[in-house]
């Protein structure tokens, strides 16, 4: 009895993730559109489904490639069919993806649009998510805090950019 009641006590180990438990987390479905930020956002939230649901490294692809759907689905068909048999990993399926989905000139396009980003008649939580998703493309202009506020301020609304300009504010975060 003693033995039972020890065994109950002790931290159970973690569970390995399966499929149901990451089906529970919900990752989204990836259509296959060449579009930047659904791409990034895509393997971004099936990042944090496989940390949530535990997935081990060996499962990664198999699980993903479950919610690839329409021409990302058929992408994927014919490149596993290039690799002849090969073990491939989710660095080497991540590498593959972002080569096919993140096509360079629109990461240039959005690169470009950057600078340019104005408040216009956004609010201003409106402004800094548009302004998080080029960010992604754009990081010699946020590569440090400061440069990152700096951006964002310029890229306000006069009257409120006059205002927080007084503020001397360098840190992203706080200046948002």
């Amino acid at each position: 009895m003693n033995r039972l009641f020890q065994l109950l006590q002790q931290p159970s180990a973690p569970k390995v993730g399966n499929l149901k438990q990451f089906q529970s987390v919900h990752p989204p479905e990836f259509v296959g559109l060449p579009y930047p930020i659904k791409a990034q956002s895509w393997l971004r939230e099936m990042e944090n489904a496989f940390e949530l649901a535990k997935v081990k490294d060996d499962k990664k692809v198999q699980y993903a490639s479950y919610y690839l759907k329409d021409g990302a689905s058929y992408w994927w068909e014919s490149s596993k069919v290039l690799l002849e048999g090969k073990a491939i990993t989710w660095e080497k399926f991540t590498e593959m993806f972002l080569e096919k989905y993140l096509l360079s000139y629109m990461q240039d396009q959005l690169e470009m649009r950057f600078p340019n980003l104005r408040q216009k008649d956004m609010t201003v939580a409106g402004y800094e998510v548009k302004f998080s998703e080029l960010a992604r493309f754009a990081s010699k202009y946020v590569n440090t805090e400061a440069k990152k506020a700096k951006s964002f301020q310029q890229g306000l609304k006069p009257g409120i950019q006059g205002q927080v300009a007084l503020l001397e504010i360098r840190n992203y975060v706080a200046l948002v």
